[in-house]
């Protein structure tokens, strides 16, 4: 017989599969879709250097399709057409009739000889290229192209539908987050009033988006100007007559008080909003009140414009959760273990190396869903403090968007002819040594007493060699992935191609992990960090991996949606075009433009806000004498500052979303008894402190050395 606990894991099982199932499907075709582009590009390559024929001028692509022979006659009887074009002459016709198509009377004889000779040889021409063709359509070639269009086929499939493979995976996580109270808020639900306010925002940012695109629909049909895609427009309207339905259900069934912690009141059930539904409201209003009801919709919509975005997202919060799965982090701190160093030191090392991933990611907020949790449970366990690992988790995706090949860097430069991005990320990795350097140096001045002994040399060098070779099998894997990509796909890892790489080495690496558990082989990675939910075999990693990821992307993806939206309207009023454009001094344009900028990160996601600051503050800062290059680089300090503030504080609730709210509580009760305001509030003060000090030096300490002749010279022999 089958005990509780079995009952209960296969129960959570099948729920696991029957919610994740289809976000895993879609993962996975995505991933298909993809790398079947890079197949049929590869295969396209293969094709010519096997079947191509440079002497004879022949390309593959001219064997991918049966041809037909040519109808023409090769050996025309040229006298008789000559015959007949003569006695065509004679004959009157009228310029109506089919007769008065024959060539001009001023056409002589001989250029009308010439001219067939010409068609013949021509046709002639056509059909040997024909008869060439069909000589080298051997079986071989028959049964390659096969292979090969099948993966175009796939491919041309992905294009065309790519857009409503995102608008279903929106529409699968967002429902699902929605019916779990998973969105992304200022503090969690726990009263039955605030499962009764979030259901009611909901439903409310439901009919508000709902309305918006109904009538967005009806203005298109009326203006007699058909819709590109009408199917699109008839999908958002069908997510958000979803969610309409889902909130209603809510809010006239919310959870009992008994399974509540009580009924709470209303102050709380307020913070407990979700931030996407603030912005859906705010946003509503103001383009109701503009008369413009369908703004709201065409705001929205216009992230589905770059499907890219939204699905390698979702293939990053993939991989980060499949990431967690295997023991790959375990390997790498067992690595520095024997040498004893002291929590910060370790963390120092932890987010030096996530900078890198990061920096793939294209945005610390995706990076923080996808490895937040992993950074908390290593700094745990490593000793840190639960206040100093999270603030950790919150500037974990601080450190790399400033590195190449930054998804957020190459936006600038595609939209700012006055940038580059070998300058920008140039640039970039001093900024990056900078908040490093910083967040260590802070890390150590305000670390807590304790005790510390330095291990002997050679025991600890002799002890972290022999982690060296359980090791060597996860850079295999890693390094065969990368070289099949490289050598047969011709496919490097790239910002681009990353998302389609990375899920496909954690995937291995996650089957590679439980077979050597299974064989008995390396330490068991249930054990090594009993933190974290790790399951016993690929299957069940792949469906906890993937139900994380579903709600985790839901609540970042309905924030993403309204922010384009709050954007619109920050657009459309017209608000940044309040600030004066001549400052007294580059220091006060500088300011000024580093106050917004925060400001806007408070609120506003990274890539949208990018084109926002490009259109309206960018001109302010060139016509103050800021160079281009320097503005963007605070640009992107000033934003991950803004990210990490208060009000929203949008890292600081993606690192709470990912590690659970019960461990915040806990973190904060762990403090509530010191006298010290910075150990109550480490986990806002260490990560908003070290962001604010590298704003200043970024904003500021380039128009010092500018302005002054001798710290100029000496910065120019340092770094000529």
């Amino acid at each position: 017989m089958q005990d509780a606990s079995d009952r209960l894991r296969q129960t959570r099982s099948a729920a696991e599969w029957l919610t994740s199932l289809p976000t895993l499907l879609l993962l996975l075709l995505v991933l298909l879709i993809g790398t079947g582009e890079l197949v049929h590009s590869r295969f396209l390559q293969i094709g010519q250097a096997l079947f191509g024929d440079r002497m004879e001028q022949v390309q593959y692509y001219a064997l991918r399709e049966e041809t037909r022979r040519p109808t023409c006659n090769p050996q025309p009887d040229i006298d008789a057409e000559v015959q007949r074009w003569r006695h065509s002459l004679s004959q009157e016709a009228s310029p109506d009739s089919v007769e008065g198509l024959v060539p001009s009377p001023s056409l002589t004889e001989a250029e009308y000889r010439q001219s067939l000779q010409q068609a013949a040889a021509l046709c002639q021409d056509k059909i040997r290229r024909h008869e060439q063709i069909q000589a080298r359509i051997t079986p071989e070639v028959r049964a390659f192209r096969a292979v090969e269009q099948g993966f175009f086929s796939l491919f041309q499939f992905g294009t065309e539908h790519r857009t409503m493979i995102v608008l279903l995976m929106m529409a699968i996580t967002l429902l699902i987050t929605s019916t779990s109270y998973q969105h992304i808020s200022l503090v969690p639900p726990r009263f039955q009033r605030d499962y009764r306010a979030q259901a009611l925002s909901m439903l409310l940012a439901g009919l508000a988006l709902l309305w918006s695109n109904i009538r967005y629909l009806q203005i298109a049909q009326a203006s007699g100007v058909p819709l590109d895609r009408p199917e699109q427009q008839l999908a958002w309207i069908g997510l958000f007559a979803a969610l309409v339905a889902i909130s209603a259900w809510q809010l006239r069934k919310p959870p009992a008080v008994e399974h509540t912690e009580g009924l709470g009141t209303w102050g709380h059930a307020l913070q407990t909003v979700p931030l996407g539904s603030w912005m859906t409201l705010i946003a509503a209003s103001y383009y109701e009140a503009k008369g413009h009801p369908s703004g709201l919709a065409i705001y929205v919509s216009s992230l589905t414009e770059i499907p890219s975005l939204t699905l390698h997202l979702a293939l990053f919060i993939w991989c980060g959760m499949l990431f967690k799965q295997s023991r790959m982090i375990d390997l790498f701190m067992n690595l520095l273990r024997p040498w004893q160093l002291s929590p910060e030191t370790l963390t120092y090392f932890i987010l030096l190396a996530a900078a890198i991933p990061t920096a793939y990611t294209g945005g610390s907020g995706a990076f923080v869903m996808a490895a937040g949790v992993i950074i908390y449970h290593e700094i745990r366990a490593l000793g840190g403090s639960r206040q100093y690992a999270l603030g950790a988790t919150a500037m974990s995706g601080s450190l790399g968007v400033v590195l190449s090949p930054s998804l957020i860097v190459m936006s600038i430069v595609a939209i700012n002819n006055e940038v580059t991005s070998a300058e920008l990320f140039h640039w970039g990795s001093w900024v990056f040594l900078m908040t490093s350097t910083l967040f260590f140096l802070a890390s150590h001045w305000r670390k807590p007493p304790r005790t510390s002994t330095w291990p002997a040399f050679w025991p600890a060098l002799q002890a972290s060699g022999r982690e060296i070779p359980p090791i060597l099998s996860h850079v295999a894997v890693v390094t065969a992935v990368l070289g099949f990509y490289r050598v047969v796909l011709d496919t490097q890892l790239t910002e681009t191609s990353a998302a389609l790489i990375m899920p496909v080495i954690m995937l291995l690496v996650v089957a590679f992990d439980q077979l050597m558990r299974s064989q008995g082989i390396g330490v068991d990675p249930r054990r090594m960090a009993t933190l974290m939910r790790r399951e016993n075999s690929f299957p069940a990693s792949v469906r906890v991996a993937t139900s994380e990821t579903v709600v985790h992307l839901g609540g970042y993806i309905y924030l993403i949606l309204l922010s384009q939206a709050l954007g619109g309207v920050i657009e459309r009023s017209e608000l940044m075009h309040w600030a004066p454009n001549h400052f007294d001094s580059a220091w006060a344009a500088m300011a000024f433009l580093a106050a917004t900028l925060v400001f806007l990160g408070m609120f506003m996601e990274p890539l949208g806000a990018i084109f926002l600051v490009s259109g309206s503050l960018a001109p302010v800062a060139y016509a103050n004498g800021i160079d281009p290059v320097h503005f963007w680089m605070m640009v992107l300090v000033a934003f991950e500052l803004g990210y990490l503030l208060p009000p929203v504080a949008l890292n600081q609730l993606l690192a709470r979303q990912v590690v659970g709210p019960d461990r915040i509580d806990r973190a904060d009760a762990e403090v509530a008894h010191q006298s010290s305001f910075y150990r109550r509030h480490e986990r806002w003060l260490l990560p908003g402190g070290v962001m604010t000090l590298s704003l200043l030096i970024v904003a500021f300490v380039p128009l010092w050395l500018r302005e002054t002749p001798w710290a100029q010279a000496l910065w120019l022999k340092v770094h000529p």
